[in-house]
């Protein structure tokens, strides 16, 4: 006779080396997020910042990982055990994953979206803020900001889990599966404070206080950063369906597939929309807020994924890219706030909207109570974000200050901030003097953001545009931007 017992343990086994095998392939898939990003807001910023950006992202994984993993994931295991009646605050428990193997897969999970909400924060201030000031900003979001979100939401305690304070008063939890909010809202208004705080970049606004174009160098970039993190979402929302096996070996398609659906939709939804407001708008459609409506789409849907129908994802997308050229003019335009890359319109609220959109399309039903907890979470959550960037930047700006200075911002952040520019063939000494990989030589980086003052006006740039002579003002770019 078959040893049924024994049979069962090993589909059990079986299951959970699959599922553990496909958190780990989702999570190294959702890392390559991280050059999605790089390419988005490099594109959106001039040439001479473009190092810069990359910088800053590149140190919000290596830095943000190391950061997660000695104090963020305890502290966010700390933050729900003080959120939840039920449980008594253990340190050693907190911090138990440092020493612990079968910890490790779903602190790594965890860490690749901490690192994504803090590289949001690095487009909305682009250009202007130091670089020492943005890393330790960085540090404290990883280390704290982000944890006490996470643990106040996710993990099966905090408050406004269903066995937090806030959810048993109400009987529910906080809707949030991937994170539009925890993640994408949260990361889109530190962004947004953070770019009230250090100001806007010279030439941003007119002694009118009416907006400026100031052309991002590559919308090609923007682009295609855009569907790399489009790519990469797909690991970021069906990945958190963390079980594809179930104990019995079932195959966990319906789950599966509703996510990967609604994500999908919710995505086409958001970058068709946002082009058809801005081309009634603008008579035009505008490449930039394509790519942003995409996303935006993503994000307002990244909560709601595994809890609508497929029509419910399609007006969530829908809302999510019409929304996005309105509130990034309303922030611009009314707020006179200069996020370079528009990530509150992209994250901050889509994140919201999507969020509290759930009760409205849930397959379960609607409930008022849902509704409530949606809108108090949503609210105690950019609440804290709000107060925790102000104190964290009014403390850096104390110490080492948040802004470079006007002559380093008119030259670039990449030689005042770094010693190097990414464009070396576009100064007028055609990239002879460009700094090496030893930090050696002394680039010069003309401020206007890439283009060469020359006598030939006839001569054209590696890039194919013409190169500017010495009558010609350095506004010379056909790069368009969310204007």
């Amino acid at each position: 006779m078959l040893d049924v017992v024994a049979l069962q343990g090993d589909v059990t086994a079986i299951a959970d080396s699959i599922n553990a095998v496909w958190v780990l392939m989702v999570t190294f898939l959702i890392f390559f997020m991280q050059p999605g990003f790089a390419l988005l807001e490099a594109g959106q910023v001039r040439a001479k910042n473009a190092g810069n950006v990359v910088m800053k992202n590149m140190t919000d994984w290596s830095m943000g990982v190391l950061v997660f993993f000695i104090v963020g994931a305890g502290v966010s295991a700390m933050a729900g055990m003080l959120g939840s009646p039920g449980e008594a605050l253990s340190v050693s428990s907190a911090f138990a994953h440092i020493n612990d193997p079968t910890a490790w897969i779903g602190w790594l999970f965890g860490a690749v979206f901490a690192m994504t909400a803090a590289t949001i924060v690095s487009g909305a201030i682009a250009e202007r803020m130091k670089f020492g000031a943005y890393v330790a900003y960085a540090f404290v979001l990883v280390a704290v900001l982000y944890p006490v979100v996470s643990g106040s939401t996710w993990g099966g305690t905090g408050l406004l889990s269903s066995t937090g304070y806030l959810g048993q008063a109400l009987g529910v939890g906080y809707k949030d599966f991937a994170g539009a909010t925890v993640v994408h809202a949260m990361g889109g208004i530190a962004g947004l404070t953070a770019a009230y705080m250090v100001g806007p970049r010279k030439g941003r606004f007119d002694s009118n206080g009416d907006a400026q174009p100031i052309p991002g160098h590559s919308v090609l970039f923007a682009v295609i950063g855009t569907l790399i993190l489009a790519f990469g979402w797909y690991g970021f929302n069906v990945g958190t369906q963390a079980t594809v096996l179930t104990a019995d070996g079932s195959f966990n398609s319906a789950l599966l597939g509703r996510v990967a659906l609604n994500t999908t939709l919710a995505m086409g939804a958001g970058m068709v929309f946002s082009s058809l407001t801005t081309t009634l708008w603008e008579g035009k459609p505008d490449p930039l807020f394509g790519a942003n409506g995409l996303l935006a789409g993503l994000v307002a849907i990244t909560g709601a994924c595994v809890h609508v129908s497929w029509w419910g994802a399609l007006v969530i997308g829908i809302i999510g890219g019409i929304q996005t050229p309105f509130v990034y003019r309303w922030v611009v335009d009314s707020l006179k706030v200069d996020d370079v890359c528009g990530v509150f319109a992209v994250h901050g609220s889509a994140g919201f909207i999507g969020t509290m959109l759930i009760p409205f399309f849930d397959v379960a039903g609607f409930s008022v109570n849902q509704l409530i907890m949606q809108v108090a979470g949503s609210a105690f959550i950019g609440t804290f974000t709000v107060l925790g960037t102000m104190v964290t930047l009014l403390v850096v700006d104390a110490v080492i200050g948040l802004r470079v200075s006007d002559a380093a911002e008119a030259e670039g952040l990449d030689p005042s901030e770094h010693g190097m520019h990414a464009y070396p063939e576009f100064t007028d000494d055609g990239g002879a003097e460009r700094a090496v990989a030893d930090g050696s030589g002394s680039p010069t980086v003309e401020p206007d953001g890439g283009v060469v003052e020359d006598d030939d006006p006839s001569e054209l740039r590696p890039d194919g545009g013409t190169v500017a002579t010495n009558e010609t003002t350095a506004d010379t770019s056909e790069v368009t931007d969310n204007e």
